[in-house]
């Protein structure tokens, strides 16, 4: 089954499509897209959700000011904060629960999401049955600081003149808006040949054939991705969930990309150890990157989804 809708949540209409192969009978998956302000339906569609579906009632949620959430003159700026992502989330949880009469919901958090998973987890242990991170962040300051160390250095040593003056120009992070972070993220991406031809025909393929998402989506992503940084990006990246974090109530997965420069395995390593848990799984892979949730990893999706 499948259907979308937009719900009120924290006062804001967000779009929340739900699929599965037997909706409201399995467990509710909640996947929590990165950013802020990048919806993810599209990948996780496209290459994540004929596993996912399969086995869990699968919520994909657009988060204020992401995809088919995105209207900014009806979001207050100063409403995009931590703490009011984690209320949408909960009202959301809440919604789903009575609707499916489920005590508890799993939780699926890539990259941002990867923060904002654990900080409910660990404020309503009682609403997650099991948590997973991919493109797990820990310390988002030292995160960001290694990215942006990996992409000069790797520039400077290709001779990347171009890459290396619009890096030295922004300097090494905090970066506070949108612009000055894309520098960084887009020499990253034609280092790591994420901007390849081949690839970039593999992401038009993807909104063209999944049939919730139009290609014409692709050409507004910077200014919905822009609204949520601008609003947000100087304060997430201030938070360490090494600290904030120390105790998760239940079960934890981790994917681990051994080759990803946008949040290095080393990162996701600190805070997946170091967090308390009842039981914790690794599963990796030496090729992928942070899309690990979306580019070709079906398998390591069915280990951890059939336990």
């Amino acid at each position: 089954g499948a259907e979308g809708q937009y719900l009120r949540l924290g006062g804001v209409d967000q779009w929340v499509m739900i699929r599965g192969a037997n909706v409201g009978a399995n467990p509710i998956l909640v996947l929590l897209h990165g950013g802020p302000g990048i919806s993810e339906t599209a990948y996780w569609r496209y290459c994540n959700s004929s596993a996912l579906e399969e086995v869990y009632t699968v919520v994909y949620w657009d988060q204020r000011g992401s995809g088919k959430s995105f209207d900014p003159p009806n979001i207050p700026e100063e409403s995009m904060t931590v703490e009011q992502f984690i209320s949408d989330l909960d009202e959301l949880v809440g919604v789903l629960c009575k609707r499916f009469n489920k005590s508890a919901v799993t939780l699926f958090g890539h990259s941002w999401g990867s923060v904002l998973g654990p900080l409910y987890a660990a404020r309503f242990p009682d609403k997650v049955q099991a948590y997973v991170g991919c493109g797990q962040l820990g310390d988002w300051t030292r995160s960001e600081m290694a990215t942006y160390e990996y992409a000069l250095r790797e520039a400077e040593r290709r001779g990347w003149r171009r890459a290396v003056k619009k890096l030295r120009r922004i300097g090494p992070p905090p970066h506070d808006d949108a612009k000055s972070l894309l520098v960084q993220r887009n020499a990253l991406a034609e280092l790591d040949g994420d901007v390849s031809f081949k690839n970039v025909l593999r992401m038009i393929r993807m909104f063209h054939t999944v049939p919730e998402t139009s290609v014409f989506e692709m050409f507004r992503v910077y200014k919905v991705m822009s609204f949520s940084l601008d609003a947000m990006w100087s304060k997430v990246t201030k938070l360490n969930l090494v600290n904030s974090v120390p105790e998760l109530a239940m079960p934890t997965f981790f994917l681990l990309g051994r080759q990803d420069h946008c949040v290095f395995p080393a990162i996701s390593s600190e805070f997946a150890d170091a967090v308390e848990s009842p039981s914790s799984k690794f599963f990796g892979s030496k090729s992928q990157a942070t899309c690990l949730s979306w580019t070709n990893r079906k398998s390591s999706m069915k280990r951890w989804s059939t336990g």
